[in-house]
């Protein structure tokens, strides 16, 4: 295997299942979740030659998953759905266990948030460090802790609010 095709094998395998988590918090759909997973990387594997190590290439490969999905809502003009696919709804063991169902409503509220707070919100629960959050979201970390309070306030409101639907 070439030296390019080990490394984005690498980059894949470390980077994909954070990625598809940020593409399932814009789209709520699995499908398309899916297939900005593979646009994304497939600009990875195009651009990767041109990866000049400024920053964390997972910073990177955070910035051109955020532009493919913010690309695809404006031209798709679709806003996250806040009803769960048929999918997920296949894939749930026959009891709905009260976890699951907070793990849907949490998303379900998720896709009701601003794009710019999805993005955010979505790195949070994939546990990046708050430096890098920074970095991509493009806003200094003593205003990004400030908004990541006032997004955990208003996910709880929005969470609240379905769980008493």
């Amino acid at each position: 295997m070439e030296q390019k095709d080990q490394l984005f094998k690498q980059i894949f395998d470390t980077n994909s299942k954070k990625i598809f988590h940020l593409c399932y918090g814009y789209t709520g759909d699995e499908a398309s979740a899916n297939d900005l997973l593979q646009e994304t990387f497939l600009k990875v594997w195009q651009n990767l030659d041109k990866f000049r190590n400024k920053s964390l290439i997972s910073t990177w490969i955070y910035r051109i998953a955020v532009n493919t999905c913010l690309t695809y809502l404006r031209t798709e003009k679709r806003q996250a759905k806040d009803e769960l696919t048929d999918n997920i709804i296949q894939n749930q063991p026959e009891e709905f266990s009260e976890k699951n169902e907070q793990v849907a409503l949490l998303y379900k509220s998720i896709a009701q948030l601003e794009e710019n707070d999805r993005l955010i919100i979505t790195m949070v629960l994939d546990e990046l460090p708050y430096p890098e959050i920074a970095e991509i979201s493009g806003i200094s970390e003593g205003n990004l802790r400030v908004r990541i309070h006032r997004i955990k306030l208003k996910l709880t409101e929005l969470y609240n609010q379905h769980a008493r639907i």
